[in-house]
């Protein structure tokens, strides 16, 4: 079937939903990756409910026409970037919070509804969504739900996976699945709601999502900011914290280059080379940070502790600073590989070996709660260049020789695709393309990405 005709079908039941304007179509072809199709898709389609989606996929299935979910546009794996021939399928029109249960402590929403939005609603119920990716203000929780979003809150609070409880989630072929529970356990036949989350759009159109919540923390946190004179001491220093049984909310390491960047973009004198910020909540977070303190101290660290939310705040303002600071100095890349907290100052020492074989700085930060590392590439001009993506391998492959994963959080997209079977194996990687073809028998949605 030739294009317009796929066009007609969807302006026939979806009309003006369907945009093929240049400028719809290149905010479509492109996220925050570094990376943009080579054409441009065939149209985006503005879904406003789950009826929408499922007219959608039934032209597309019946047309043999590749679609790609897409939610806020802020991935950086390149996982919902529309090319030539390819029906861009946006679920930012169902944006509404259709339910808040205080007694169930659950929410259902729409996937456009964005993270930060539902954390303002959920506030005046005393209630709070626990995952928060550094893009939470501008990211989806239909985005954030299909690649297992994490964030600074991830070593206590879990990845977006623990919040999930149910989803409605339309296939290839149209038809609606009702996925999971309200309850707080339920264990009946497979978990399918677990593979839907994190599978990146390729296997299901995900159109509702039942989120578990927690009550909001009353007590007054408490937060340590230490100054260290190496990377490598700071990434001991939170490896010891994690041995120990100590369990921060948050656990942030930024590296030298961070932090040059960072002092020159908030005008402040560093008091040492890397920093690293711990945080505590809940009753117990005094007692906690005592004993964080002592270990910082013990292994040289300069620290400062504030039990004060207004002095929190400007310990925290340095670690969120680190990605308006990065993008001060150009295009950034924004990489993501996880390791075994322990191998930490392992990678980070590689990562050092890299910048010096490549000629590259690499200004990092880490959750160091779990192991979860962002190297960061500063370039100029649109295109990331070649030595970059070359050292991005190098950092992709020692990842995986210590143990580690291609990505924490970020998902594998379109610029990981060819490093997954190296972690999988072949015999897991097969079995996961299988998986695919069940549900996407196809391979119309989301092509290209991932497998």
């Amino acid at each position: 079937m030739i294009r317009s005709d796929v066009l007609d079908l969807l302006r026939g039941d979806l009309g003006t939903a369907v945009a093929t304007d240049e400028a719809a179509l290149d905010t479509a072809r492109a996220d925050r990756s570094g990376h943009a199709a080579p054409g441009r898709p065939l149209a985006v389609v503005t879904a406003e409910s789950i009826e929408h989606v499922q007219s959608v996929l039934r032209i597309a299935s019946e047309t043999r026409t590749s679609v790609v979910p897409r939610g806020a546009g802020t991935g950086l794996a390149g996982g919902a970037i529309g090319g030539a021939g390819e029906l861009v399928l946006s679920t930012l029109g169902m944006d509404r919070v259709l339910e808040i249960s205080v007694d169930d402590e659950l929410a259902v929403v729409q996937p456009g509804v964005l993270n930060g939005a539902l954390n303002d609603r959920l506030r005046e119920h005393g209630l709070w969504f626990a995952p928060d990716p550094a893009s939470r203000a501008i990211s989806t929780i239909g985005g954030n739900i299909a690649t297992n979003a994490g964030g600074l809150l991830c070593a206590k609070y879990g990845v977006t996976r623990e919040a999930v409880l149910g989803l409605k989630v339309v296939l290839a072929d149209g038809r609606l699945l009702e996925l999971g529970h309200r309850t707080v356990k339920g264990v009946t036949g497979l978990d399918l709601t677990a593979l839907f989350i994190g599978s990146e759009g390729t296997l299901g159109v995900i159109v509702e999502a039942t989120v578990r919540l927690r009550p909001l923390v009353r007590e007054v946190p408490t937060t340590i900011g230490t100054w260290f004179r190496s990377v490598e001491e700071a990434a001991r220093a939170a490896a010891v914290i994690t041995a120990s049984g100590i369990r921060p909310a948050v656990m942030e390491l930024l590296d030298p280059k961070a932090m040059r960047g960072i002092a020159d973009y908030l005008q402040l004198e560093a008091a040492g080379a890397a920093y690293l910020l711990v945080h505590f909540d809940g009753p117990a977070s005094a007692a906690e940070a005592q004993g964080a303190l002592g270990v910082v101290q013990s292994l040289g660290g300069e620290a400062t502790v504030s039990h004060d939310l207004a002095e929190s705040e400007r310990l925290f303002a340095i670690r969120r600073a680190f990605h308006p600071a990065m993008a001060a100095r150009g295009n950034v890349l924004i990489e993501d590989v996880a390791v075994p907290r322990s191998a930490l100052p392992a990678m980070f020492a590689a990562i050092a070996d890299i910048e010096r074989r490549f000629g590259l700085e690499i200004p990092t930060v880490a959750h160091a709660g779990d192991g979860n590392l962002h190297p960061n590439f500063v370039f100029q001009g649109d295109e990331v260049p070649d030595q970059v993506w070359h050292a991005a391998d190098e950092l992709f492959l020692t990842a995986l020789r210590l143990g580690g994963t291609l990505t924490g959080e970020h998902g594998v997209g379109l610029l990981k695709r060819r490093w997954l079977e190296r972690e999988l194996g072949p015999d897991q990687f097969a079995l996961q393309r299988q998986v695919k073809a069940v549900f996407d028998p196809l391979g119309i949605l989301n092509p290209g990405k991932v497998f």
